[in-house]
């Protein structure tokens, strides 16, 4: 039996049967990894453990309070730990990567240097900033080329790029961009969203300087973030967040701010989500590094092999010469709304995808993709059935088309007569709410 046969680890949510349009059910397919994963059962099992024993941490001198502080502080060596941190980095927790990549452009002394294929969150923080953009060239060869080349051209402080893109899963050497950026006096900065919860990084042995993730990414959904990175321009530039925690003396007029992860911590921090990502990261620490791999590989080669033979399929790619991908593969289908195409395998087979430009409309508009796109994406708790399944339904659907009526409203599409019943806590959406953002 293949490795990719079954999860490499439970997910909530594994079984989940889900209504279709027709009225029948069936066993809810997530393919939408990339946006949100489903949290692991030993980390929903974990947070249930915590949650009696939640208060709020470090100037607490109750029980709870004390357990709750060594668990927050537990969980910054876990994460360092894990992406292979240096023994002065620092490990500060956000609400996400985005505000991870915020805090790290409020405090970057000088120009950063970033690639035009970037997600948004790594490409507005630094345009709002002093930013010089180096468009990607048509392979990766040449893309490192003129990186060194722009670096070269004058001084900056940082380089900032994608682990792994978050429309094609195509990752880029971390190793060899270091070694080019510190050539320059530079500094390398990672959007690890995408890459940590598929692959092992060791900043250390990579190089890199700072490190950003989310913990919504990474198997924990409870909305947590985290940079992991040098500490001198962390430690001497303006605090992210100005409040309690944050200081160690105020006056009306005065404030003597901290050092170290607390100077951009400010207010009561989010015990629960950072402990959950903790638990998330012991037990893909615990994971054979090739079986993990293996499992991912044979997802991704099924359904680029399954898919990729099919009329009028597309499937994106930015360079022909990337050595690795993750579990992340957009693709267009000629003459086919992918809006449309997204919400009929949702209603007919249970089949959760994304589509849209997913925060990246410069890569999309390089890429030739003048409308939205469709993404699949999986991770350790996909297996190769919900592959195929994917694989067969888009194929009867170019061969007959959608099985339902559907009508564009707002902007998106909507099933004619939708009996769909929803949790009484989760009513039906008005109007456009909750279509917008990177959609169009």
């Amino acid at each position: 039996m293949s490795t990719a046969d079954c999860p490499l680890l439970p997910v909530i949510g594994g079984d989940l049967q889900v209504p279709l349009v027709d009225g029948s059910e069936t066993r809810y397919v997530n393919l939408d990894y990339a946006a949100s994963s489903p949290a692991l059962e030993a980390v929903a099992r974990h947070v249930t453990d915590v949650l009696p024993l939640y208060a709020s941490v470090h100037r607490g001198a109750g029980y709870a309070s004390q357990v709750s502080t060594a668990a927050y502080e537990h969980a910054r060596r876990v994460v360092g730990d894990f992406v292979g941190a240096r023994q002065d980095d620092l490990v500060i927790f956000t609400r996400n990567t985005t505000d991870s990549i915020n805090l790290l452009a409020s405090v970057v002394p000088g120009e950063t240097v970033v690639l035009d294929i970037e997600h948004h969150a790594n490409l507005l923080p630094w345009v709002k900033t002093n930013a010089r953009i180096v468009k990607a060239g048509d392979t990766l060869e040449e893309t490192l080329k003129r990186v060194d080349a722009e670096l070269a051209s004058r001084p900056a402080a940082l380089l900032a790029v994608t682990g792994a893109s978050n429309v094609t899963g195509e990752t880029l050497p971390l190793r060899r961009l270091a070694t080019i950026a510190h050539r320059h006096g530079t500094r390398l900065a990672v959007d690890g969203a995408q890459l940590v919860p598929h692959r092992r990084v060791s900043i250390a042995f990579d190089g890199v300087d700072y490190l950003a993730f989310s913990g919504h990414k990474t198997y924990a959904p409870f909305g947590s973030g985290v940079l992991v990175g040098r500490r001198d321009w962390l430690d001497f530039g303006e605090p992210y967040l100005r409040g309690g925690g944050a200081v160690t003396q105020v006056g009306l007029d005065s404030a003597t701010w901290r050092t170290g992860p607390a100077r951009h911590e400010a207010g009561s921090p989010n015990v629960i989500g950072v402990t959950a990502l903790a638990r998330a990261i012991q037990e893909l620490s615990a994971l054979d590094i090739r079986e993990w791999e293996s499992h991912e590989h044979a997802l991704r080669d099924r359904l680029v092999d399954g898919i990729g033979g099919l009329p009028g399929v597309r499937i994106h790619r930015i360079f022909p010469d990337a050595a690795d991908a993750v579990g992340v593969v957009s693709f267009t289908v000629d003459g086919v709304d992918s809006r449309l195409l997204a919400t009929a395998l949702s209603a007919e087979a249970g089949i959760g995808v994304r589509d849209g430009k997913f925060c990246a409309h410069p890569l999309l508009e390089r890429l030739g993709i003048t409308g939205p796109a469709v993404r699949a994406s999986f991770g350790v708790g996909s297996r190769l059935s919900d592959v195929d399944l994917l694989i067969s339904e888009l194929s009867r659907f170019l061969a007959e088309g959608p099985r339902w009526t559907y009508e564009f409203v707002d902007g998106h599409w909507v099933a004619i007569d939708d009996a769909r019943p929803r949790p009484d806590w989760a009513p039906e959406l008005e109007a456009d709410q909750g279509y917008y953002g990177c959609a169009a």
